[in-house]
């Protein structure tokens, strides 16, 4: 027993929450306008060709890819019309004249045939918005949309293009954010009472979530200042606040109920649950925090935002569930205890582990099948560019899209711009667009020397497009093409050879490049992921086996991930039980972001796995005798905190982003495979297959861990 007086031992945890209180206010207070402050962010590389030719084509010419369209129906049904030329033009210059517009063209003032519907009804106006995406979607298209989706005497005009459709995307998210909110807290609330039969134990778990949540989101909000956070983070902060902060408050309350239940007081069981449950919740943090940490290597704002939640979210959990929760179990602890209905040493699970063990080649031979059964889709998965169908059916961005992909068979709008300082007043200019529109799957060539298609000179040159020894020209792909193999594209386009230095640019090069620079960073990213967690396990458990086996468990579980959302997202089942549209591949930062979350939780079980089993073998010696205590005590907790956790993360399913939608379905599938399947029969499978070679180690390791392990 403590040798403080009992006024001193209620002092001291009522500081606590105090100051936990002024936190959390503050933390609400201040990470409220956190949402207003976050930034929009597009697929852009840092440093990437297509990123210099943006700058060169703007420095040079003042222009650059059209990321605003309007799309016009004249209302006579003819463009050509006298009446819809004049509008027309008059609709180019008064959409060049708005803030922040920086050029503007149509098909009046160019006269591009891919600037004119195939029924000759429609028509097209582009422009160039200078800026970041913030500035752009945020600061001036919610003006610009406003002034120019309209309906006038001559023409009719919608907004478009792809700064619009990811602005709309942003806005939706938003909104998903703010209905998860809404659904998660008292769907959890209600679970937890149902699970703890307490409502003081419920509130307590809520309370800790709500730090968490609040406090990155203010967190967040600092670092703000001093880089970019996408809005897109805000999301990942609710599921997995709340989501972890619950499976770190089940753990510590489940073991102070258990010191409890053994006949310990109010402040003996929080001490020893606290030392015992609070280290692995230390570890299982480590583990969450080392994974998506590893997202900070990508130089994309996008990706290190979901870092810094990934960072902030399991430390502000860990300190709830360790400091603040044990501060309020001194005092109300006595509200949450709870005798258990019967021992822990025969229950469910000790007989499915033990019927497991005792026939481990069968049963894990049976799991492994299933497993590589709902895996088995990711073998036809592909990799592409997102479009318009990432956003719901009748989203008015992706209205405006469809309906030009159905009148254009050009894509005027994903030009590929290539400029160059270098040319010089004598640069056969020419003989480069005539080798360019002979590539496969470029529709025209517009340039100085002239408009160019298939080789042949169709039109006269824009002499805008020459400055100096400064020029630019613009490669229209044709719809078909960019659809197949817009990187492919962009490769050939590359490849041709020019009569001087030049830089390829425009949408579908960006999207490229993006690409190219994630892929080429990943294998680095997946190595300090793997080597980051092995260490962390090696020095919980002082074994080589464990760590391995751990990582080849948790591959499987994504694989099970991966699987279903090839079949799902990319094949279109349940596409409209979910509610969205297949493009038939992915886009690959999502696939990269869940696999870091979702190996992060993956290991998260895996610790609170290992820590019950890892006491019971320290405790008897008997490899078979721990892996089935270890589970009994350990696995109802993991497979409730799974279902939790799940759940917040299926409410995403719900909304009307596919991205957000891949992320609900995908996590909530890949925490409830693993915390049963994987955890329930194909560990206690190859740990008993493998024997007390679980907790083998070379010597010089087992005097590394002897000296720098973590113990109890």
């Amino acid at each position: 027993m403590s040798a403080e007086s009992p006024a001193a031992q209620r002092k001291r945890p009522r500081a606590v929450l105090i100051a936990t209180l002024l936190v959390l206010l503050a933390s609400a207070v201040y990470g409220a306008g956190a949402l207003n402050v976050f930034t929009l962010s597009r697929f852009e590389s840092p440093g990437a060709e297509a990123g210099l030719a943006a700058d060169a084509l703007l420095a040079e010419f003042g222009t650059g890819a059209a990321n605003v369209v309007l799309f016009v129906t004249a209302t006579d049904s003819d463009v050509d019309s006298v009446a819809s030329a004049a509008a027309g033009t008059a609709l180019t210059a008064e959409l060049a004249a708005h803030p922040g517009v920086a050029e503007a063209r149509s098909y009046w003032t160019d006269g591009s045939p891919t600037l004119r519907g195939d029924d000759g009804t429609t028509a097209l106006v582009l422009a160039h918005v200078p800026g970041d995406a913030t500035e752009v979607r945020a600061g001036i298209l919610p003006g610009l949309t406003e002034a120019f989706d309209r309906d006038g005497p001559a023409l009719t005009v919608a907004v478009g293009g792809a700064d619009q459709l990811f602005r709309e995307a942003a806005e939706l998210a938003r909104g998903d954010f703010l209905l998860a909110e809404a659904i998660v807290l008292p769907g959890l609330l209600l679970l937890l009472l149902l699970l703890y039969r307490r409502t003081v134990a419920a509130l307590l778990t809520i309370g800790i979530g709500l730090l968490s949540v609040l406090s990155t989101l203010a967190l967040l909000r600092i670092v703000a200042n001093f880089a970019e956070v996408s809005t897109f983070a805000a999301n990942l902060t609710l599921v997995m606040g709340i989501g972890l902060a619950v499976d770190y408050c089940l753990f510590v309350i489940t073991r102070f109920r258990e010191e409890t239940a053994a006949g310990k007081s109010i402040e003996d069981a929080v001490s020893a649950a606290r030392a015992k449950a609070g280290r692995t919740v230390l570890f299982s943090a480590g583990t969450v925090a080392v994974s998506l940490s590893v997202l900070l290597l990508f130089p994309f704002p996008f990706l290190q935002s979901f870092a810094y939640a990934g960072i902030f979210v399991p430390v502000t959990a860990a300190l709830g569930a360790v400091v603040v929760l044990p501060a309020a179990l001194r005092l109300w602890g006595h509200r949450v205890t709870r005798t258990p209905k019967r021992s822990t040493e025969d229950g469910r699970w000790h007989r499915l582990v033990t019927a497991v063990m005792r026939r481990p080649v069968l049963t894990g031979g049976l799991a492994l099948v299933v497993v590589l059964l709902l895996a088995s889709p990711f073998l036809g998965v592909r990799f592409g560019l997102p479009d318009e169908r990432a956003l719901p059916a009748d989203a008015p961005a992706r209205v405006v899209t469809e309906q030009m992909n159905a009148a254009y068979p050009a894509e005027e709008t994903d030009a590929l711009q290539i400029v160059t300082t270098t040319a010089g007043p004598g640069a056969d200019v020419a003989a480069y667009a005539i080798a360019l529109s002979t590539v496969d799957g470029v529709a025209q060539v517009d340039s100085a020397a002239g408009r160019f298609v298939a080789g042949n000179r169709v039109a006269d040159g824009d002499p805008a497009r020459a400055k100096g020894a400064a020029t630019w020209l613009s490669v229209v792909p044709t719809a078909e093409r960019l659809d197949r193999d817009g990187t492919g594209l962009v490769a050939e386009v590359r490849a041709v050879a020019a009569p001087f230095a030049v830089l390829v640019g425009g949408y579908p090069a960006e999207l490229t490049d993006f690409r190219d620079a994630m892929l080429d960073r990943l294998p680095l990213v997946l190595l300090l992921i793997l080597i980051a967690t092995f260490l962390i396990l090696f020095l919980m458990t002082g074994s080589v086996l464990i760590p391995v086996k751990a990582t080849v468990l948790n591959l499987l579980s994504l694989s099970v991930m991966f699987g279903a959302l090839v079949w799902v997202f990319q094949d279109g089942n349940l596409a409209e039980a979910i509610g969205f549209t297949p493009q038939g591949s992915f886009e690959p930062s999502i696939p990269i972001l869940m696999f870091c979350v979702a190996y992060g939780l993956s290991m998260d079980y895996e610790v609170f796995l290992l820590s019950r089993i890892k006491e019971e073998w320290d405790r008897t010696g008997d490899n078979t005798a721990a892996v089935a205590r270890g589970i009994q005590r350990s696995a109802p907790l993991v497979t409730m905190a799974a279902a939790i956790l799940a759940l917040t993360f299926a409410v995403y399913a719900t909304g009307d982003v596919v991205f957000l939608q891949m992320l609900g379905v995908g996590m909530a599938l890949a925490v409830l495979v693993d915390a049963t399947l994987i955890r329930g029969v194909l560990m206690p499978a190859a740990m008993r297959l493998t024997g007390r070679a679980n907790w083998w180690a070379p010597g010089p390791l087992r005097r590394l861990h002897a000296r720098v392990g973590l113990r109890d």
